[in-house]
């Protein structure tokens, strides 16, 4: 598995990379937002971890550039610690996010736990394609088509819709979701499931604000329309 960190505090790169490694991972760093977009374009990326506060390109930019052409995992870094800055990171389309400073453990608990969802579902030898209604989920290139339209998705996006679309009418709950595609005890708030919720919405919807599949049952959660 090869990881990119991208961080401008060298010394900061240089513990994250030698715990990676030592772990068996592959890491590439980058100090700066372009270098991190040559290499998330030239590299076979696994997973990006991505500081907030970037020379040349901010992080957020760079994660919402590198969802042009790729869904690999992102976990973004922010020292600051202000809600508005996770829910960018998530709108912009990172997967995860950890506020500065921050356990090593926590962090490689976070990146295992996303490879591991990632590989799994990208190696399901029961499935290949399921199709509900005019929606197909591809795992092979995990994505989703819409009426014959590729529609391209996060890591978290897809495991959402992955579960969803697997269970139709079964209503989960915001802490449900946590638990099931986080897969640990998240620090932060229900309203990361929010964040994923609608922007699921926006990309297959034809119409996010009055949802046709992604439905909401009033004071208890998300569920998948059947069809």
């Amino acid at each position: 598995m090869k990881i990119l960190i991208v961080d401008d505090e060298k010394l900061l790169v240089k513990g994250i990379r030698f715990n990676f490694e030592q772990d068996g991972y592959q890491v590439e760093v980058a100090y700066d937002g372009e270098e991190a977009l040559r290499l998330a374009k030239d590299k076979s990326i696994d997973l990006i971890i991505l500081d907030l506060m970037l020379p040349k390109i901010d992080g957020l930019t760079v994660c919402q550039k590198i969802r042009e052409f790729s869904n690999v995992p992102i976990i973004m870094l922010t020292a600051k610690n202000e809600d508005i800055d996770k829910i960018l990171g998530l709108e912009y389309g990172a997967d995860d996010y950890l506020t500065k400073p921050f356990n090593i453990l926590e962090l490689k608990a976070r990146v295992k736990a996303i490879l591991r969802r990632a590989t799994a579902s990208g190696h399901d030898s029961k499935k290949s394609y399921v199709t509900v209604g005019d929606i197909e989920l591809d795992y092979n290139s995990r994505k989703v088509r819409i009426r014959g339209k590729n529609v391209s998705l996060t890591a978290k996006e897809f495991e959402l819709m992955d579960l969803l679309v697997s269970n139709p009418g079964r209503v989960y709950s915001r802490e449900n979701l946590l638990d099931i595609i986080w897969g640990y005890d998240y620090p932060g708030d229900i309203r990361t499931v929010d964040v994923h919720i609608r922007r699921l919405r926006e990309k297959i919807e034809p119409n996010p604000a009055e949802p046709d599949y992604i439905l909401t049952k009033w004071g208890v959660g998300y569920y998948f329309k059947e069809i």
